[in-house]
C-alpha cells in the first residue's frame, strides 16, 4: 500500500468523508463536491469512488438507520481508515511540498 496513489476526485472524496462524520454517505458527498469544490459528479461517479476506495483500504463503510423518505432503504455511511488518513497526508506532503518550491505563485505562507 506504499506506493498507491489517489486522484483528485478520491482525494476530495476522503476529505468530504472525514469532514461530513456521521452524515458521509453518497448523497450527501455528491452535494457536498457541488458546494465545496464546485464539482458536479454524478451519484454513480460517487460511488464508483467510494467503492474504489473501499476495496483500496482507505474507507470502510456500515449501513445506517432506514428512514420513510429513503423507502426504507438504509444509508450506507463511510469513514476514513488508518490507511486512508495516511494515504491524504502524504498527498497533502507532496503537493505543500511542490508548491513551497514555486516562489512566484507566492505560496511559501502555507503551514
Amino acid at each position: 500500500m506504499e506506493k498507491e496513489y489517489i486522484g483528485e476526485l478520491e482525494e476530495l472524496v476522503l476529505l468530504l468523508i472525514v469532514m461530513l462524520k456521521d452524515d458521509a454517505y453518497g448523497l450527501a458527498i455528491r452535494k457536498a463536491l457541488k458546494e465545496q469544490a464546485s464539482r458536479t459528479v454524478t451519484i454513480g461517479a460517487v460511488h464508483g469512488t467510494v467503492n474504489r476506495l473501499e476495496s483500496k483500504g482507505f474507507i470502510e463503510s456500515r449501513l445506517g438507520g432506514a428512514t420513510e423518505e429513503r423507502g426504507g432503504r438504509h444509508k450506507r455511511i463511510f469513514s476514513l481508515t488508518a490507511s486512508g488518513r495516511k494515504v491524504l497526508e502524504r498527498s497533502r506532503d507532496v503537493k505543500v511540498n511542490l508548491w513551497r518550491q514555486i516562489p512566484e505563485l507566492a505560496i511559501n505562507k502555507l503551514g
